[in-house]
């Protein structure tokens, strides 16, 4: 077993970021001066089938937008922060309500504001288009795109490490 699917055994909460891994990282502005993100069906399954499994998942991100709290909504996240500056420091506030250790948490981040974190949970998780900086500190980088299978591949690999996969994916084969 690798060193990150020995890391992923232990996962119980999931933290994502949103632009540049729940999305491919462009900020679409209308002239009606709305903010568009465009969102991954498959990623979203990936998300409600991990939250099935038993792990819980969470959003701490940079920017605030009510498309990403609808989205929140849609795929089960139960901890939700947005307009975040300090990364580390809301991190710390989710260890504190939910109780668990840094190892028991992943965090999936694409750019250097997710470092923090990302240096001090158990599972570390980013993308192809990721900082050079976060690939090096990742314990797992997907193959998929941003915005586009990246967050369906690092679910399910939670679930293979956990050996919750083939039940997830037995309702789906009957």
């Amino acid at each position: 077993m690798s060193d990150a699917a020995a890391r992923a055994r232990n996962i119980k909460l999931v933290i994502f970021d949103v632009d540049g891994v729940l999305t491919d990282g462009r900020l679409i502005m209308g002239d009606d001066g709305l903010e568009y993100k465009a969102f991954n069906t498959q990623d979203g399954l990936g998300m409600k089938l991990l939250k099935a499994s038993g792990v819980d998942m969470a959003i701490i991100t940079g920017r605030t937008s009510n498309v990403v709290t609808k989205r929140a909504e849609s795929t089960g996240i139960g901890h939700f922060y947005q307009g975040v500056e300090d990364k580390l420091e809301a991190f710390h506030d989710l260890l504190a309500q939910t109780g668990l250790q840094p190892e028991q948490c992943a965090f999936m981040g694409d750019d250097v504001v997710d470092l923090p974190p990302m240096r001090r949970c158990g599972l570390a998780l980013t993308v192809p288009e990721a900082h050079h900086l976060v690939k090096e500190h990742a314990h797992f980088v997907a193959t998929r795109p941003a915005g586009r299978g990246a967050v369906r591949e690092a679910c399910e690999f939670i679930m293979q490490a956990q050996g919750t996969y083939d039940a997830q994916m037995a309702q789906y084969l009957r």
